[in-house]
């Protein structure tokens, strides 16, 4: 009973911390198991044998290679965002658009998914913002448009493993970069969906409204024009071949590693590897090396550090019992009858879960609970996370998400306009997202019980 006590109670404070922002997530997930595992054992309620340094290593253990994962593929995106290899890309977008709206608007869609590759919905904003706002205004387009495809599209590509959530998830559920495999047709879908559906709707009410304009080249070279110099200097344009073709390999290597147990190479070795050579041919001077890394350590060191506090947290909560105590009591809660679809319930909790809770509240407080219970009705950890993941269509919507206010202030927008005008997307996300999870048979729609 006490034991139990002690689950909910570290839950509820590690929710609070992280809701009101009393404390940062890296000090919470240490500090708050830490603190109530030493009650437990003090106490004599921890259920299980070893003390609390083993408990902590084998929580670290089992988050290690998706932290070292982690570190390189952002270390990796963020390489090639500064060599530019997305630039062409969105130059040729933003020309072929000329003055179209709806050219515009597909435009916007494709640049914000290709972008939104390295998992960093600020980078994704600044990148999207810069070169498509001024083609906004001068076409007189409705900006909203713009803070919705760019929200909703890097919602998409975020799922990547290297993405928050799916670190998050892949670290308290034990899972690999496999996961890919499983979400890769739903984000497929989900991008079809916003490229042919969602931009040619806005682009067929914004062409009845406006017609259509034709830029010059000259007109859209003098929007594009760098402002940066620092920045300019960092990017290898005759390289882009070169750089686009290692990425694609890199991540058909790694989709195709998760069907093809012959060409299976693991996910962190696979970024290592890519990394290094990224560098090598894109800043082969030593000193440009070591800036690189040092400029965009610091993202890759704030997404890492926290997986493996998160296997600390992990390590804890499952290693005095706190886990197993705290499921039996949630099972007990729960009609017997609605066991059977604990999958789509999981699905269904995730959209209001990670909308009203950080990430880290979510993941690292909520899920362990509703995986324990969806283990005891016969549910797998990877059909667990990948329910935990289906609400993400409406995560980024959430105020909790701190870089959609650069993407506010940027656009001008009102966040409640902007929040219901992405929404009603944002649902046909979420159905693709269950929808094909089911269908595919990654998630059992029911298990008898």
């Amino acid at each position: 009973m006490l034991l139990t006590i002690l689950a909910y109670a570290m839950i509820i404070i590690f929710m609070y911390v992280i809701m009101t922002k009393k404390m940062s997530p890296l000090s919470s997930l240490i500090l708050i198991p830490l603190i109530t595992a030493i009650i437990a054992v003090v106490a004599g309620v921890a259920k299980t044998k070893g003390d609390i340094g083993s408990w902590i290593t084998d929580g670290l253990a089992t988050t290690a290679n998706t932290g070292i994962m982690l570190l390189f593929a952002i270390l990796y995106f963020s390489i090639m965002l500064d060599a530019g290899l997305f630039d062409p890309i969105v130059n040729k977008l933003i020309h072929y658009a000329k003055g179209d709206p709806m050219k515009v608007l597909v435009a916007t869609a494709v640049t914000a998914a290709a972008v939104s590759m390295n998992g960093d919905g600020t980078t994704t904003t600044l990148i999207c913002v810069s070169a498509f706002l001024p083609i906004y205004k001068k076409l007189k387009m409705n900006v909203m448009n713009l803070g919705v495809l760019i929200i909703l599209q890097n919602t998409i590509m975020n799922l990547l493993p290297w993405g928050g959530p799916t670190a998050r998830a892949m670290a308290v559920l034990h899972v690999d970069a496999s996961i890919l495999s499983y979400l890769a047709p739903g984000m497929v879908l989900a991008l079809i969906y916003m490229i042919f559906w969602v931009a040619p709707h806005m682009g067929r009410a914004e062409r009845k409204r406006l017609g259509i304009k034709n830029l010059t080249d000259a007109e859209i070279d003098q929007m594009m024009a760098p402002d940066d110099p620092e920045k300019e200097a960092l990017k290898r344009p005759n390289h882009f071949a070169i750089n686009g073709i290692l990425t694609i390999i890199l991540i058909a290597w790694l989709v195709a590693g998760s069907f093809i147990e012959a060409i299976y190479v693991p996910p962190l070795v696979l970024f290592a590897v890519g990394t290094v050579l990224a560098l090598l041919y894109n800043y082969p001077v030593l000193s440009d090396q070591s800036k690189r890394i040092g400029d965009n350590g610091g993202a890759a060191v704030q997404v890492v550090i926290l997986v493996f506090a998160a296997g600390i947290f992990m390590g804890l909560f499952q290693g005095s019992g706190m886990a197993d105590a705290l499921a039996i009591s949630f099972t007990k809660i729960i009609p017997h009858q609605l066991a059977g679809f604990w999958g789509i319930i999981v699905a269904l909790i995730s959209a209001p879960g990670t909308f009203f809770l950080s990430n880290d509240g979510f993941y690292f407080g909520v899920m362990p609970v509703l995986a324990q219970a969806g283990r005891a009705y016969g549910f797998s950890n990877m059909s667990m996370a990948l329910a935990s993941l289906m609400g993400q269509a409406f995560h980024l919507l959430s105020p909790l998400t701190a870089f959609i206010y650069l993407l506010l202030r940027l656009t001008g927008l009102d966040m409640g306009q902007w929040q219901r005008a992405s929404a009603k997307y944002a649902l046909g996300i979420f159905a693709i997202f269950i929808v094909t999870i089911l269908l595919m048979g990654h998630m059992p729609a029911y298990i008898p019980q």
